[in-house]
């Protein structure tokens, strides 16, 4: 009887290792913990990531790896952009965006598209002549037609929500004046949410823009807003690009947060990243991406790895805002970072190339931030 028990409980515990070895490997990302970011915000909001082409193809396994189990929405970093889709006149190239919206089909996550109308990764030609004089309105607004057609018709099907204009406003809250504006007009922005829902009927037609935690440049977008409206043109929501520094706008975004729900609108933070570094224009501190600078070692503190002073406060910023945002979770549909991983954040060279900056919150070998787990714990509360 004795040896009976020995070799029965010697067979229970072969098969249970055998068991445990067959079982997808969930904790080497997220510190032992038992849900994944998507899953613990899942009555809450959804919780995206910006994808770039290495990561919708797959060549890049472990981001794919980190996307797969923590994130259920999808935003395309560049795929999706005019100079990608369409950098000649009539020429587009869809092989990227086709390779994105597959894997997005394929995992089972919301697709974000980004974004239709921009004044900047826009190709000169779209508002030029064949002799490098500015086209007329009708000329314009005929090319912006053709392209939001073209690629809002061709995933009319597969993408939950456009961002349909992106960063028309000044920090003042007057409109930014582009080419867009400056050649059509400030109806511009009308004429871009009416061809995208004929193209996309069943999306959602959102605005998205950084900086709207101040009060003056939330004020003219939700003017714009408004307007829309009262024109009866569709518009769902507004996306606030959180690209913070290390002490986050908590107050401000909140009221804006109650600005948009004012309207009946939906908010996303869409474009979240917190950077650890000074910026060296504080006041025009955002996501122009055209601003540019030396490279200054004053700015760039930490090229061997992030002190544990301002991981802490790194740990802070997200905790923070993650609070305010369950706090508004009715009116938030969506978080994204912008980004999988520190490898690959924009801000390691904005507007500093070759600075070295800590804003996601996966580390540069793939590794979940030790906060991870306390967001995870924040949302179970």
């Amino acid at each position: 009887m004795k040896l009976l028990l020995i070799s029965a409980l010697l067979s229970f515990t072969l098969a249970f290792t055998a068991s445990c070895a067959n079982k997808p490997d969930r904790d080497t990302t997220l510190g032992h913990q038992p849900l994944s970011l998507s899953e613990a915000f899942s009555s809450h909001f959804a919780i995206g990531s910006a994808i770039n082409t290495q990561q919708a193809n797959g060549l890049d396994a472990q981001s794919v790896a980190i996307l797969n189990l923590h994130f259920n929405s999808l935003t395309p970093e560049n795929d999706m952009k005019w100079e990608r889709i369409q950098p000649q006149e009539n020429v587009f190239t869809f092989e990227a965006s086709d390779t994105l919206a597959a894997y997005a089909k394929k995992s089972q996550k919301d697709l974000i598209g980004h974004a239709l109308v921009w004044h900047q990764q826009t190709p000169s030609w779209v508002f030029e002549d064949a002799s490098g004089e500015l086209v007329g309105r009708e000329r314009l607004l005929a090319r912006m037609k053709t392209h939001i057609f073209a690629i809002a018709g061709r995933y009319k099907n597969q993408i939950k929500g456009w961002d349909v204009v992106n960063e028309a406003f000044n920090e003042d809250g007057s409109l930014r004046e582009s080419k867009w504006y400056q050649i059509i007009g400030k109806d511009y922005i009308e004429k871009a949410f009416e061809y995208a829902h004929q193209a996309a009927p069943k999306a959602k037609l959102y605005y998205n823009d950084y900086n709207l935690f101040k009060a003056a440049k939330m004020d003219g977008v939700i003017a714009m807003v408004k307007r829309l409206q009262a024109k009866g043109i569709r518009i769902d929501g507004i996306g606030e690009q959180a690209h913070y520094g290390i002490e986050p706008p908590i107050e401000e975004l909140d009221i804006s947060i109650q600005k948009v729900a004012d309207t009946g609108l939906t908010m996303m933070i869409t474009e979240l990243d917190i950077s650890v570094l000074k910026f060296p224009d504080e006041d025009n501190m955002g996501a122009d991406i055209s601003l540019s600078f030396a490279l200054d070692k004053a700015y760039n503190p930490y090229k061997k790895g992030i002190s544990a002073s301002s991981q802490e406060k790194l740990a802070n910023a997200y905790l923070s805002l993650f609070k305010l945002f369950l706090t508004h979770q009715q009116h938030i549909d969506r978080v994204t970072l912008w980004g999988v991983s520190d490898n690959d954040t924009w801000r390691n060279d904005w507007p500093m190339a070759g600075r070295s900056d800590y804003p996601l919150l996966f580390n540069r070998k793939y590794k979940a931030k030790s906060f991870v787990s306390d967001l995870i714990a924040l949302a179970q509360q």
